[in-house]
């Protein structure tokens, strides 16, 4: 009875370390870097676009090496190992991994006990694949007449390999859009100026992926930054299709929400002038020129034709939207929540605030006017 009672207890505490280290709040990295006994490994953490150093671990004589990284909850976190300026293994870790890494100072190395980290090896191997051959293609390009059928034919093969690389990783990407390891690939690029999802219409393919890892993994910074850089995108697209309209409008299309989440486009705002009115909430003077010179305008010329279709420059939509809430602005109020990043910046041209552009009878008057020079624009135009 005493034999089968101490089975007992040493089964519930091995039941108990096991879930004690399954809910750790780290990760367990068991290396060996083959080819570097008694050397230093470097420990790096990518914080969103850059590497931050974490720890720096010596190996043994037979090249072996131990380190523990804290993962915060529902936030794995993207793990590189250096040996100098190599990098020698890539980790893309959660709580509770326990990995064992086997490297060489070349770059060449295995994983075990991490299927994430398994993918992310998977996805950097095809990229290096992809550009060696990229690379060598391109070199045979090198003194070639550029109008030569040589030149031509390599130039086509080389558009080849890029289209099939980016569906390969269109790909990717849909069938594994819960997976962090979308994040790296969606901003691999050829070169600083090639990326490979380098189409306006690319937003899409982040968006799609932004909004499946939210669902699991909302706290994480790469989901954050990917986030932002999605809205970017999605902005910059819409500038696109809304430049090829501005000849058929006689203007540039703005199509933002007002407070109400409603989109406002500036096409539908019927009226003999509609002033474009940039500004921002977060500053003190642009607030006072809402009440001192547009208010006035508003109630004088309103009645005549006047319309202003406002659009806070702002990264702070709620405080934007208290401020238009106090000054009980009669006026269209929209804000895209992006501030300089707005695609609406871009089109317009923005370079200082507060600035307004005129429409006449649907054309855009070509020069914006500022400060005073705003009111007696709208009575000579009006």
């Amino acid at each position: 009875m005493k034999n089968f009672r101490f089975t007992i207890l040493v089964d519930v505490a091995i039941a108990l370390a096991f879930g004690l280290s399954s809910c750790t709040n780290s990760a367990r990295i068991n290396g060996t870097l083959s080819d570097a006994p008694e050397s230093e490994v470097i420990i790096k953490l990518l914080n969103v676009n850059q590497y931050q150093v974490l720890d720096t671990v010596k190996t043994d004589k037979d090249g072996a090496f131990f380190y523990r990284v804290k993962i915060a909850k529902g936030q794995p976190d993207f793990i590189y190992l250096f040996h100098r300026d190599t990098k020698v293994a890539s980790l893309l870790l959660d709580r509770g991994d326990n990995v064992k890494v086997t490297a060489d100072t070349l770059g060449s190395y295995s994983v075990e006990g991490s299927d994430e980290s398994g993918k992310l090896q998977e996805v950097e191997k095809d990229y290096t694949d992809f550009m060696v051959k990229f690379a060598a293609t391109t070199t045979q390009l090198n003194g070639l007449d550029p109008g030569s059928d040589e030149a031509k034919s390599i130039r086509k093969d080389l558009s080849k390999q890029y289209v099939d690389y980016y569906r390969s990783r269109v790909r990717y990407i849909l069938q594994n859009s819960h997976s962090l390891t979308t994040v790296p690939v969606l901003y691999q690029k050829i070169n600083d100026n090639f990326p490979i999802f380098s189409q306006p219409t690319d937003a899409i393919h982040f968006r799609a992926v932004t909004d499946s890892l939210k669902k699991i993994y909302p706290l994480s910074r790469y989901v954050i930054a990917l986030e932002r850089d999605t809205k970017v995108r999605e902005s910059n697209m819409s500038m696109g299709i809304r430049l090829q309209d501005a000849t058929q409008l006689g203007f540039p299309e703005l199509s933002i929400a007002n407070t109400k989440g409603k989109e406002v486009k500036l096409s539908q705002v019927k009226a003999k002038l509609v002033m474009v009115f940039f500004w921002t909430a977060s500053d003190a003077a642009n607030k006072m020129f809402n009440l001192d010179v547009l208010m006035p305008l508003y109630n004088a010329y309103h009645n005549q034709g006047l319309e202003i279709y406002q659009v806070g420059v702002d990264n702070d939509k709620t405080n934007w939207a208290s401020v238009v809430k106090d000054q009980q602005l009669p006026w269209i109020n929209v804000c895209d929540g992006l501030g300089s990043q707005s695609s609406a910046v871009t089109l317009y041209n923005i370079t200082k605030l507060p600035v307004a552009y005129f429409i006449k009878n649907g054309e855009l008057q070509a020069q914006p006017s500022y400060g005073k020079a705003i009111a007696a624009r709208v009575k000579s135009l009006i």
